[in-house]
C-alpha cells in the first residue's frame, strides 16, 4: 500500500514567504511479496509435473514343477533376440532334429530391424488382420463407423485365431532396446498377441548359437 509522507514547510524565506511542503511516495512491498508465495504454492499444487514415460508388461507365470507342456501355439511366429541388434525367427512350431515326431528340423532365418526386414515380415505374416483393420478404417473415416466400435473391432480383429502370434525370446547377450523396439513394431504391424519373458528352449539355444558363428 502505498503512503504519502509530508515533510516540514521550513521557516520563512526572505520577504515573509512561507515555502511550500515537500510530498514523497513510498511504496509497501509486503502485500506483493505475500501474493507471490501465495501465487507460487496454488502453481505447485496444481500444475502437472512430467511423468516417466513407461511400459506396462504382462509377463507369464512360471508354470508348475511337472506341469505337462504347453500347447501348440497356432499362426505362431518365434523371434529370438541376441547381440548385435540380430533377429532371428521361425514360423510355427519348433522342431528339433530327430525328433519324435519326425517333422523337418526348424531353420532359423535371420531379419532386421528396418523397413525392408521385420516390418515387411510383420506386414506379410499379419496380412489377414491388416486387411480387415484397413476395411475398418476406411468405414471409420467415411462416418460410417464409430471411433469406440472401430477401436473395439480392431481388437477383435487382432485376438482372432486367424491372426498370428508373436513370441519374443532373448538370450543374455541381447538388449532391452531390441525388446522394446521389437514391441514397438508390433503394434504398428497390428500383432495384437505378444508373448515376452519364456525363456529359450535348450535346443533352441543350440541352433541359435550355430546360426550366430556361422
Amino acid at each position: 500500500m502505498a503512503e504519502i509522507a509530508e515533510s516540514g514547510g521550513g521557516g520563512h524565506g526572505k520577504g515573509g514567504k512561507k515555502r511550500a511542503k515537500k510530498q514523497s511516495t513510498r511504496v509497501d512491498m509486503t502485500p506483493m511479496v505475500d501474493l507471490a508465495f501465495l501465487l507460487l504454492t496454488f502453481f505447485v499444487l496444481t500444475s502437472t509435473f512430467s511423468k516417466p514415460k513407461s511400459m506396462e508388461l504382462s509377463l507369464p507365470a512360471e508354470p508348475p514343477i511337472g506341469s505337462p507342456p504347453p500347447p501348440e501355439v497356432k499362426n505362431g511366429v518365434t523371434f529370438l533376440l541376441t547381440k548385435d541388434d540380430r533377429i532371428f525367427y521361425y514360423v510355427g512350431q519348433f522342431y528339433a532334429a530327430d525328433n519324435d515326431k519326425g517333422k523337418p528340423a526348424t531353420d532359423l532365418k535371420e531379419t532386421n530391424f528396418s523397413s525392408e526386414g521385420l516390418h515387411k515380415l510383420l506386414m506379410e505374416q499379419n496380412k489377414w488382420a491388416n486387411d480387415e483393420i484397413e476395411k475398418l478404417a476406411a468405414q471409420n473415416k467415411a462416418k460410417t463407423l464409430a471411433d469406440t466400435t472401430f477401436k473395439r473391432m480392431a481388437v477383435d480383429i487382432t485376438a482372432n485365431t486367424i491372426a498370428i502370434t508373436a513370441l519374443i525370446k532373448t538370450d543374455d547377450e541381447a538388449t532391452y532396446r531390441n525388446a522394446i523396439d521389437m514391441l514397438d513394431e508390433l503394434k504398428i504391424c497390428n500383432v495384437g498377441k505378444r508373448v515376452i519373458g519364456v525363456e529359450m528352449m535348450a535346443s533352441e539355444y543350440a541352433l541359435l548359437k550355430t546360426k550366430i558363428a556361422k
